[in-house]
């Protein structure tokens, strides 16, 4: 009688905490009956028929999953190795449940085989240099084939670009060279730029002669203003020919 009744105890016991399942915030419960989909519950108290009724449980948060590194052969040929980050989540848990086995696993998968494919798809320097247009790519292909499980990917970041040893080298050269044109252009420019203010500094003097006496003087000035006592100069006659046409008229 006693083995009977802690027999019943005991099933009571499995029966209560086997109907009975607490779902958080962020959870939720595709219950299936008899092997199929009946609801989607969630979150707080769900009570299951123990033996009939099976829960799968599904997070609502959002996924941040590491793509691991690839190898890549862009358009132009160059071998390198492209690893990004992928966010998504679960918009629709029943499609997320019956329509593939392992959401997490498809979708790491698919992310990899689409970044060789869109980085195989452009050149070593659009890759480099238009990071938001390769990133948005992504993420709308993603997107499209996660569709069908319930899944929203809202965004795709390409990480790091790992380049061979030799094309590192090859565009340090080439970065070098593109200073070096620049500094000669900007060197040029001030040349020109100078040789034009000399032109017209000419052009003044010659019309206006009184002003190369001008000149001389405040470079006198600014001699006899330096520590040494003593300054030899010349004085060119040339300098004394506008004061004597002066005197003439």
């Amino acid at each position: 009688m006693y083995i009977f009744i802690a027999m019943l105890f005991f099933f009571i016991l499995w029966f209560i905490f086997s109907a009975i399942k607490v779902l958080r915030e962020y959870e939720r419960g595709v219950i299936f009956r008899l092997g199929r989909v009946i609801q989607t519950k969630g979150p707080g108290l769900i009570l299951l028929i123990p033996g009939i009724d099976k829960m799968v449980k599904v997070s609502l948060r959002l996924v941040v999953m590491d793509v691991p590194p690839q190898d890549v052969i862009t358009r132009d040929n160059v071998s390198v190795k492209v690893n990004a980050v992928i966010y998504f989540r679960v918009m629709d848990p029943t499609k997320a449940t019956i329509e593939v086995e392992n959401f997490l696993f498809a979708t790491s998968q698919l992310a990899q085989t689409t970044l060789r494919s869109v980085c195989g798809q452009v050149e070593l320097d659009e890759l480099l240099a238009e990071r938001d247009k390769i990133n948005a790519r992504l993420q709308t292909i993603l997107d499209s084939h996660t569709d069908p499980w319930g899944i929203k990917v809202s965004n795709v970041e390409v990480k790091h670009i790992d380049l061979p040893q030799e094309m590192q080298r090859a565009m340090a050269k080439q970065a070098e060279a593109e200073r070096e044109r620049r500094a000669k252009i900007i060197n040029a420019e001030g040349e020109f730029q100078a040789a034009d203010r000399l032109a017209q500094a000419a052009g003044i003097i010659q019309k206006y002669p009184e002003a190369l006496q001008l000149r001389f003087l405040q470079t006198v000035r600014e001699i006899a203003s330096e520590s040494s006592t003593t300054t030899f100069f010349p004085i060119p006659i040339d300098l004394f020919k506008a004061f004597i046409r002066k005197d003439e008229k």
